[in-house]
């Protein structure tokens, strides 16, 4: 079995950055080793626990991107990486560099392998990405120069552009809106910039999700390697964490999230923090860690109006090389009143449909799209998205309001409260109430719609499929 370079591996590794976050890619893809062997792909782990990470949550996103660069059916195992004496010895530095990748991918067809894990079980400390993070200008994907400012993120945005000044006034943000908003687009222009402008300094830099730390924690625990986990985050120059509503109820998390902070504001680190929920808002989480949120300065971002939307559609189309008529713009942004995701969304879609039909985008073309995001009364309230989630799921809207805990009721709860905070101005008390539940409870069935999309599962994939559908077509029935 040989170990050499491969340019097929690095395509999907390009795929891979484009599907996943910076952070995740950097945690679980870049330890990887992989080789070509019989027609099919080996892909090496650096240890049991890391081979079943991937297994649980990228093995259809990796098994997606191969078949996307090969075009093929080649087999895709992953295995634990061994040490084996008709196998070169490759160092931690080796291991992590691309000249370990080979050949050949005739075909993908994923599987795992978990039987083939010899004694000499080489058990690395860590991913040897942990050891040192640093992202080149290609890990990010959002600038400042494509965010649009508009009265409902002017302030965030300030607030952001502040974190990268050396007079800046606060040394912690705390970002927080729905989803699809903005949040990460800000947090990852807080990177690239704090990087383009220190380039001759090379910035220490992390940017993860809430659940990639706790990862990267209870990994080191079982590698009893805490010393470089804390060396990791603790001695960073910028520190960028989404998702924090992740850590509720998880207290030894947030110990640990606790004493970062204090070390990192302690040298004068700076700290970007980003949530779908203000700090006051968030449940069991130490009271210590909230004010630590809120020492430094908090933003919340709120749904664009109508001109901020029309401008946002122009600058999507931008990014196309389209342009969009008055007229066009006018119309998308008065019909689309969802996030910008959906924007973008309907940007993607306009513009292929101009593409495949070889024809300048018309206002007949823009209805035909966005009849597939809303109907013609854009008007949202908790009555349609109770009654559309009710429908999709093949559900009496009367039995959601039972205390019944069968996972068809709590996923469809948990559907509407997502779909009520995202769409409508009601607040969580005011959701919790219509269905005689807390305001705690509507938080964590929120959490976990948006942690199972994430993570990209089964079930996460359902999800999502099933809230775009309802967006797209049923939540605007009255």
């Amino acid at each position: 079995m040989s170990y050499m370079k491969n340019t097929t591996w690095e395509k999907v590794c390009d795929s891979l950055q484009k599907r996943l976050s910076p952070g995740t890619f950097k945690v679980w893809i870049d330890p990887l080793v992989a080789s070509e062997h019989n027609g099919q792909l080996f892909l090496y782990a650096p240890s049991l626990f890391v081979m079943n990470w991937i297994q649980e949550r990228l093995l259809v996103d990796i098994t997606e991107a191969v078949t996307e660069v090969s075009g093929g059916t080649m087999e895709v195992r992953i295995e634990v990486k061994t040490s084996v004496q008709d196998e070169p010895q490759i160092s931690l530095d080796d291991y992590n560099s691309k000249q370990y990748i080979s050949n050949g991918f005739p075909n993908t067809r994923a599987s795992i392998s978990r039987n083939h894990i010899p004694p000499q079980t080489e058990q690395l400390p860590l991913p040897v990405s942990l050891a040192k993070a640093t992202f080149s200008n290609r890990s990010w994907r959002y600038n400042f120069d494509s965010f649009v400012v508009g009265p409902c993120n002017n302030l965030a945005h300030a607030a952001a552009q502040n974190m990268i000044k050396d007079t800046a006034s606060v040394d912690t943000l705390f970002l927080s809106s729905g989803p699809g908003l903005g949040k990460t687009h800000l947090t990852q222009a807080v990177g690239q910039a704090l990087c383009n402008i220190s380039n001759r300094t090379n910035p220490k830099v992390e940017y993860l999700t809430a659940e990639e730390f706790c990862s990267c924690f209870v990994q080191s625990l079982r590698t009893k390697n805490v010393d470089s986990f804390k060396g990791r985050f603790r001695d960073t120059d910028l520190f960028l964490l989404e998702d924090i509503h992740f850590l509720q109820g998880k207290e030894k998390m947030q110990d640990e999230l606790l004493a970062t902070i204090r070390s990192l504001q302690g040298r004068g680190s700076r700290v970007v923090l980003t949530s779908s929920f203000a700090p006051k808002e968030l449940k069991n989480v130490d009271a210590r860690l909230v004010s630590r949120f809120c020492s430094g300065f908090l933003a919340g971002i709120e749904k664009p109006n109508l001109e901020t939307r029309r401008r946002i559609l122009i600058e999507k189309a931008k990014v196309h090389a389209v342009v969009l008529s008055e007229a066009v713009a006018d119309f998308l942004a008065m019909k689309l009143v969802g996030d910008i995701r959906q924007l973008e969304s309907s940007i993607s879609n306009l513009v292929l449909k101009a593409k495949l039909l070889d024809c300048m985008i018309s206002m007949d073309m823009a209805k035909d799209v966005i009849a597939q995001y809303t109907q013609d009364d854009p008007f949202m309230n908790i009555d349609s998205i109770i009654r559309a989630v009710s429908e999709s799921f093949g559900l009496q809207a009367e039995k959601l309001y039972s205390r019944s805990r069968k996972q068809d009721f709590v996923v469809a709860r948990n559907t509407i409260f997502y779909l009520a905070r995202k769409h409508t101005d009601m607040s969580l008390q005011e959701i919790g109430d219509r269905f005689h539940r807390r305001h705690s409870t509507v938080l964590k069935g929120i959490a976990a719609i948006e942690r199972e999309i994430q993570r990209k599962s089964s079930t996460g994939r359902q999800i999502a499929n099933t809230l775009n559908l309802l967006e797209r077509n049923n939540i605007h029935l009255n």
